[in-house]
Formats: structure tokens, C-alpha cells, sequence
């Protein structure tokens, strides 16, 4: 199996982002955000865990985290925490039963998602009605890039170290999530995430 930039990243990421003073900025914004959705024992699905720092917030309140990457290496580090980790693709949403009680998707995983309609078909099919779906993406421009005269994002598709990363439009994320109803939004850290709470109909 090749390894991937994720897989080199996997050990030193907590390092470089998690515990750097923007990342934790910007997790503890989204963890503001879904603190109080989910309930001791509920069932929710993490999609790209990196190395399962949302998978133990939520487990800490007692929730019961299922969680996926693609990274081998992410998966690995997850489950030396204790994260249930399984390795599996967002893409491969289809090889897993429900129900859920809603999932989550941190800083830009479903970015590298081209078909985000399929996802969302798949995520409709594993989370009960009422459920919960929250997740933090780039959207196509932000301050800081305006700022530095970097405009890459507006393509909507670039590539970060061979991988293709996409950056939907807001209308777009929501059209792609058709069978949930979009409770509320905001921007994060000048726009350079969006967060978008749903609720399965």
C-alpha cells in the first residue's frame, strides 16, 4: 500500500495543528457548536478523524464515536488513543449499516470529496430522522487569502500534494445534502472554514 501525505503527516499532526494555538482556536469553535447534539450512548459517525481528536471529545460525554479515515496511519494513531477507528474511505460510506444519531466531518475532510451528492446520499441512508450532521469545509474564498492576493480556491478544484482537493460553493454543500435541513452556519477563522449544521428530515 503507497503511503499518502496524510500517512506522512499523521505522527506530527497533533504537533503542528491540534495543539498549535489556530488549530485549537478553530476545533474549540466547532466543538462550541456541537456540544450539547449528542447525548451520552447516542451513535456517531466520524468522517476523516485524522488522529480522533473530535472522537475523544465526544467520547468524554459519553457518546459512542464510530470513526473513519482513509489514512492508514491517522487510523493507527486514532486507535493508540483509544478511538474506534476503522479504516475505510468517505467515498466507501456504503459498506456501513445504521443507524446513527447523526456524524460529524472536521477541517476539510469531505474537501477532498468530489461527489459530495453521494455522501450525502449515504449519510441520509445511515443517520435516523432527527439526526444530526455537522461539518466544518473550505468554502471557495476567504479573508486571509484575499489578503495575500490568493485566489486558487475559486477554481474550485487544486491540488495539495497530488491530492485533489474541491472547494464547493455554500449553495452547492446544501444541494449536495438535499434529505437534511440546514439549522444554522457560520464562518470560522476569517471564513478559511464554514461550519454547517444539519438536522436529517
Amino acid at each position: 500500500m503507497s503511503v499518502t501525505p496524510f500517512d506522512q503527516l499523521a505522527q506530527s499532526y497533533d504537533a503542528v495543528w491540534t495543539n498549535s494555538t489556530r488549530g485549537r482556536a478553530q476545533r474549540d469553535a466547532v466543538w462550541r457548536e456541537i456540544d450539547g447534539l449528542f447525548h451520552a450512548v447516542d451513535r456517531v459517525l466520524d468522517l476523516g478523524c485524522g488522529t480522533g481528536e473530535d472522537a475523544l471529545h465526544l467520547a468524554s460525554q459519553g457518546v459512542r464515536v464510530h470513526a473513519i479515515d482513509a489514512s492508514p496511519e491517522m487510523v493507527r494513531q486514532a486507535g493508540a488513543r483509544g478511538v474506534n477507528a476503522q479504516l475505510l474511505r468517505i467515498e466507501d460510506l456504503g459498506r456501513l449499516e445504521g443507524p446513527y444519531d447523526g456524524a460529524i466531518s472536521n477541517f476539510g475532510a469531505l474537501n477532498c470529496i468530489q461527489d459530495l451528492a453521494a455522501v450525502g446520499a449515504d449519510l441520509a441512508r445511515l443517520i435516523r430522522p432527527g439526526g444530526w450532521l455537522a461539518i466544518s469545509w473550505m468554502p471557495p474564498l476567504c479573508w486571509a487569502e484575499i489578503l495575500r492576493i490568493d485566489f486558487r480556491r475559486l477554481r474550485r478544484q487544486a491540488g495539495w500534494r497530488g491530492i485533489p482537493v474541491y472547494y464547493p460553493s455554500s449553495r452547492s454543500v446544501t444541494r449536495a445534502f438535499a434529505q437534511f435541513a440546514l439549522q444554522r452556519r457560520r464562518s470560522i477563522a476569517w471564513g478559511d472554514h464554514r461550519f454547517f449544521l444539519f438536522q436529517r428530515k
